[in-house]
């Protein structure tokens, strides 16, 4: 029988030593935020802003108005890129049964392009001060919720603090 008033060591009971870490760790960071695309058009995948209103689920870690300015930037670069995308769409899908479907290449590749722009706006985010805040902006594919297509969104993921042992 146990006795309950009886002081232990730490890890003396299991036999197992006071400073080891379980080989099975729990992440207990908070499921990403999702940001969808909320414009009215949308080019492979890629929609032509993103929603500007505050997720409830950052609130006490970032300022609404550094989550906003974040979006603009976001925007900005969308605004500036998609329409020449379409342009470049029409062009292409009016010629595409003469060229067998190479018209289209422009189209993806300026797509691409604006991927790769925002890409770099989050990253650039991301270290001058997200990072510092615990929070990590990417765009990434995720399926529609009405159907089986993919769309682009901004995923705000929550970066884990890890603990630090130090040996005595």
């Amino acid at each position: 029988m146990a006795d309950f008033d009886a002081i232990y060591e730490e890890g003396e009971e299991n036999n197992e030593e006071p400073d080891a870490v379980p080989e099975s760790t729990v992440s207990l960071a908070p499921d990403p935020v999702i940001i969808r695309g909320a414009g009215n058009m949308t080019i492979f995948g890629l929609s032509n802003r993103f929603e500007c209103e505050f997720p409830s689920g950052l609130v006490s870690r970032v300022a609404p108005e550094e989550y906003k300015a974040t979006i603009m930037r976001a925007n900005s670069v969308l605004k500036k890129t998609l329409p020449v995308n379409v342009k470049w769409l029409f062009c292409g899908c009016v010629c595409c049964c003469c060229t067998l479907g190479c018209s289209l290449w422009p189209v993806i590749c300026l797509s691409k392009r604006t991927q790769h722009s925002i890409d770099k706006l989050l990253e650039w985010e991301n270290s001058r001060l997200y990072h510092k805040l615990g929070l990590h902006w990417r765009l990434t594919k995720q399926r529609c919720d009405s159907s089986s297509m993919m769309e682009y969104v901004l995923q705000i993921e929550f970066i884990p603090k890890i603990p630090i042992y130090k040996p005595d």
